[in-house]
């Protein structure tokens, strides 16, 4: 798939279906995705089907799941996190580690940030990443992000990694 010759213009976002679920249990034995996305390696088929259902049928106030279609395919999930009044934090997951670094996730954020803002008021948004993650820093200082702080830190990939806190103003 070469997103740059493709415009980004197929790429939108969902509310997510039952029906993604094949898909997810294939992200979720890519061992790098499951690394960089905090989620357990060799999860029962059985227990990620219960969890797939929680995000389709989520119903939680101050968070939001929309999945990422690239060619009418589902390639990852967006977030909002911790609503309140208009503020959220964005994140961005791609599922397939073969599409990382091609311009999925600067397109997904910005469809996101434009549904929050539209469709919730959301105005202030935040974000946070691994000082490891250089993608998706250079992902969020594309879209306009500012970091504000380096606050904690956990591990990503395999690794201790401090945390960087950003914010996008509209």
């Amino acid at each position: 798939m070469d997103v740059e010759n493709n415009n980004l213009q197929s790429i939108k976002i969902r509310p997510l279906i039952i029906n993604d679920y094949g898909i997810v249990l294939n992200w979720s034995k890519d061992d790098t995705f499951c690394s960089a996305n905090g989620w357990d390696k060799h999860r029962s088929a059985a227990e990620l089907y219960q969890w797939w259902l929680h995000c389709v049928n989520n119903a939680a106030e101050d968070f939001v799941r929309m999945g990422i279609e690239f060619n009418e395919k589902l390639v990852g999930y967006a977030d909002l996190a911790c609503i309140k009044g208009n503020t959220a934090e964005l994140g961005i997951a791609i599922g397939e580690s073969s599409l990382w670094g091609k311009g999925i996730g600067i397109k997904s954020a910005i469809c996101m940030m434009d549904y929050a803002s539209k469709k919730l008021g959301i105005t202030i948004f935040n974000a946070e990443t691994h000082e490891t993650n250089t993608r998706s820093q250079k992902m969020l200082e594309k879209i306009g992000f500012k970091e504000i702080s380096r606050i904690g830190s956990e591990e990503y990939l395999g690794t201790e990694s401090r945390l960087i806190q950003y914010r996008l103003i509209l």
